[in-house]
């Protein structure tokens, strides 16, 4: 079994950044890629992005692209959502999930962490 925590979360205005953190642990050999994903209040979970577990292939939804970042530290099983020119439509609890392979579904998702941004 896998289990992923989110860090980092909190209240920035726009424009600022913030870097959301989702620490990886148990079985991690077993881990494909790790997404993540974000809703908003009444609204719908969307994909953020994501990455393969070597680090490689990031993924990013287009209203995102050019702003995020996923990349990964190998060392600490750790996946980091950079977050850059933060926007009020950017608020909202973002969370991780892994994937076992290409075509499993995400799962083993974490508790998520609140991104407020204010204008």
């Amino acid at each position: 079994q896998v289990q992923v925590a989110e860090s980092g979360g909190g209240l920035v205005q726009a424009g600022d950044s913030l870097r959301l953190s989702c620490e990886a642990s148990g079985r991690t050999f077993s881990i494909y890629a790790v997404g993540w994903f974000r809703q908003a209040s009444g609204k719908e979970r969307e994909s953020v992005g994501s990455i393969a577990w070597n680090g490689r292939n990031p993924w990013y939804a287009d209203s995102v692209k050019g702003r995020f970042t996923i990349f990964k530290d190998n060392a600490k099983n750790t996946v980091y959502l950079q977050m850059n020119s933060l926007k009020p439509e950017d608020t909202a609890v973002y969370s991780c999930a892994v994937r076992t392979g290409s075509h499993s579904p995400y799962k083993n998702w974490g508790q998520g962490t609140q991104v407020t941004v204010s204008s």
